[in-house]
Protein backbone atom coordinates (compact mmCIF):
# COMPACT_ATOMS: atom_id res chain seq x y z
CA UNK A 1 0.00 0.00 0.00
CA UNK A 2 2.48 2.27 1.25
CA UNK A 3 4.40 1.52 -1.88
CA UNK A 4 1.69 2.31 -4.26
CA UNK A 5 0.81 5.52 -2.44
CA UNK A 6 4.69 6.50 -3.02
CA UNK A 7 4.21 5.73 -6.65
CA UNK A 8 1.08 7.64 -6.91
CA UNK A 9 2.70 10.69 -5.56
CA UNK A 10 6.06 10.56 -7.65
CA UNK A 11 3.41 10.23 -10.90
CA UNK A 12 1.76 13.09 -9.88
CA UNK A 13 5.00 15.02 -9.22
CA UNK A 14 5.88 14.08 -12.59
CA UNK A 15 3.18 15.06 -14.31
CA UNK A 16 2.68 18.55 -12.57
CA UNK A 17 6.57 19.29 -13.54
CA UNK A 18 5.76 18.53 -17.10
CA UNK A 19 2.70 20.26 -17.07
CA UNK A 20 4.25 23.36 -16.01
CA UNK A 21 7.19 23.06 -18.09
CA UNK A 22 4.73 22.42 -21.30
CA UNK A 23 2.36 25.21 -19.65
CA UNK A 24 5.33 27.86 -19.55
CA UNK A 25 5.74 27.13 -23.38
CA UNK A 26 2.10 28.09 -24.54
CA UNK A 27 2.15 31.10 -21.79
CA UNK A 28 5.46 32.51 -23.66
CA UNK A 29 4.11 31.12 -27.31
CA UNK A 30 1.18 33.18 -26.25
CA UNK A 31 2.70 36.17 -25.56
CA UNK A 32 4.75 36.42 -28.15
CA UNK A 33 2.70 35.33 -30.87
CA UNK A 34 0.68 38.43 -29.90
CA UNK A 35 2.82 40.73 -29.18
CA UNK A 36 2.51 41.86 -25.89
CA UNK A 37 6.34 41.82 -25.11
CA UNK A 38 8.02 45.00 -24.47
CA UNK A 39 7.17 48.23 -23.02
CA UNK A 40 3.92 50.14 -23.08
CA UNK A 41 3.03 53.70 -22.15
CA UNK A 42 0.33 55.83 -22.99
CA UNK A 43 3.46 59.04 -23.50
CA UNK A 44 6.81 57.00 -23.93
CA UNK A 45 8.53 60.34 -23.85
CA UNK A 46 6.91 61.34 -20.76
CA UNK A 47 8.53 60.00 -17.40
CA UNK A 48 6.41 57.17 -15.52
CA UNK A 49 3.44 58.89 -13.01
CA UNK A 50 0.60 56.98 -11.30
CA UNK A 51 -1.50 59.87 -12.50
CA UNK A 52 -0.28 60.68 -15.57
CA UNK A 53 0.69 56.73 -17.24
CA UNK A 54 2.73 54.27 -16.20
CA UNK A 55 5.64 52.15 -17.95
CA UNK A 56 4.10 48.71 -18.32
CA UNK A 57 6.66 45.92 -19.00
CA UNK A 58 6.08 42.31 -20.64
CA UNK A 59 9.07 40.04 -20.69
CA UNK A 60 10.51 36.57 -20.37
CA UNK A 61 12.91 35.59 -18.33
CA UNK A 62 15.63 32.89 -18.52
CA UNK A 63 14.01 30.23 -16.30
CA UNK A 64 11.02 30.73 -18.42
CA UNK A 65 8.18 32.64 -16.62
CA UNK A 66 6.87 35.77 -17.84
CA UNK A 67 6.73 39.06 -15.76
CA UNK A 68 4.36 41.79 -16.02
CA UNK A 69 6.65 45.09 -14.91
CA UNK A 70 5.08 48.38 -13.36
CA UNK A 71 6.55 51.77 -13.05
CA UNK A 72 4.89 54.64 -11.52
CA UNK A 73 7.72 56.67 -11.06
CA UNK A 74 7.84 56.97 -7.67
CA UNK A 75 6.97 52.81 -6.95
CA UNK A 76 7.86 50.28 -8.89
CA UNK A 77 6.76 46.45 -8.86
CA UNK A 78 7.15 42.97 -10.71
CA UNK A 79 4.35 40.36 -11.43
CA UNK A 80 3.85 37.13 -12.49
CA UNK A 81 1.92 36.36 -15.71
CA UNK A 82 0.13 32.93 -14.52
CA UNK A 83 -1.23 32.90 -17.79
CA UNK A 84 -2.44 34.08 -21.26
CA UNK A 85 -5.10 33.25 -23.99
CA UNK A 86 -6.31 34.58 -26.71
CA UNK A 87 -10.31 34.75 -27.58
CA UNK A 88 -11.92 34.52 -31.42
CA UNK A 89 -12.31 38.17 -31.21
CA UNK A 90 -8.26 38.42 -30.68
CA UNK A 91 -8.47 39.85 -26.82
CA UNK A 92 -5.32 38.57 -25.10
CA UNK A 93 -6.68 37.63 -21.72
CA UNK A 94 -3.89 37.94 -19.17
CA UNK A 95 -3.50 36.91 -15.51
CA UNK A 96 -1.12 37.73 -13.35
CA UNK A 97 -0.40 37.53 -9.83
CA UNK A 98 0.33 40.45 -7.78
CA UNK A 99 2.02 39.39 -4.34
CA UNK A 100 1.67 43.07 -2.70
CA UNK A 101 -2.15 43.00 -3.23
CA UNK A 102 -2.19 39.55 -2.55
CA UNK A 103 -4.63 38.38 -5.36
CA UNK A 104 -4.39 37.46 -9.35
CA UNK A 105 -6.42 39.89 -11.12
CA UNK A 106 -7.80 39.76 -15.01
CA UNK A 107 -7.07 41.75 -17.66
CA UNK A 108 -8.17 41.89 -21.07
CA UNK A 109 -5.54 43.50 -23.74
CA UNK A 110 -7.14 44.91 -27.49
CA UNK A 111 -4.36 45.32 -30.25
CA UNK A 112 -5.44 47.91 -32.72
CA UNK A 113 -4.38 48.00 -36.18
CA UNK A 114 -1.90 50.94 -34.99
CA UNK A 115 0.03 49.23 -33.35
CA UNK A 116 -1.31 50.73 -29.92
CA UNK A 117 -2.58 48.67 -26.83
CA UNK A 118 -5.96 49.17 -24.80
CA UNK A 119 -7.43 47.97 -21.64
CA UNK A 120 -10.53 46.39 -22.19
CA UNK A 121 -11.59 44.90 -18.80
CA UNK A 122 -9.74 44.48 -15.42
CA UNK A 123 -10.88 42.55 -12.80
CA UNK A 124 -10.55 41.28 -9.51
CA UNK A 125 -10.45 37.18 -8.87
CA UNK A 126 -13.94 38.13 -7.27
CA UNK A 127 -15.16 39.59 -10.60
CA UNK A 128 -14.69 43.36 -9.20
CA UNK A 129 -14.25 45.86 -11.90
CA UNK A 130 -11.67 48.47 -11.95
CA UNK A 131 -12.26 48.48 -16.17
CA UNK A 132 -15.26 47.54 -18.14
CA UNK A 133 -15.95 47.72 -21.46
CA UNK A 134 -12.95 49.36 -22.26
CA UNK A 135 -14.02 52.02 -19.77
CA UNK A 136 -12.79 53.14 -16.07
CA UNK A 137 -15.64 52.42 -13.62
CA UNK A 138 -15.19 54.71 -11.42
CA UNK A 139 -15.31 56.86 -13.83
CA UNK A 140 -16.73 56.34 -17.25
CA UNK A 141 -13.96 57.74 -19.40
CA UNK A 142 -12.37 55.34 -21.71
CA UNK A 143 -8.94 53.59 -21.39
CA UNK A 144 -6.28 55.49 -22.88
CA UNK A 145 -4.15 53.84 -26.22
CA UNK A 146 -0.90 52.97 -25.30
CA UNK A 147 2.34 52.83 -27.23
CA UNK A 148 5.27 50.44 -27.89
CA UNK A 149 8.21 52.00 -26.25
CA UNK A 150 10.84 49.97 -27.45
Amino acid sequence: MTRCLSRSIAAAMLWAAISSTANAGTLTDTVEEWGLLGSWAVDCAARPDRDKGALLTYEIRKDGRVMYRRDFGEARDENEVVSATVNAEGLLNVMVYFPSLHQTREFGLRLSRDGSLRAIYNRSERGEYTIRDGKYVATGAPTPAQRRCD
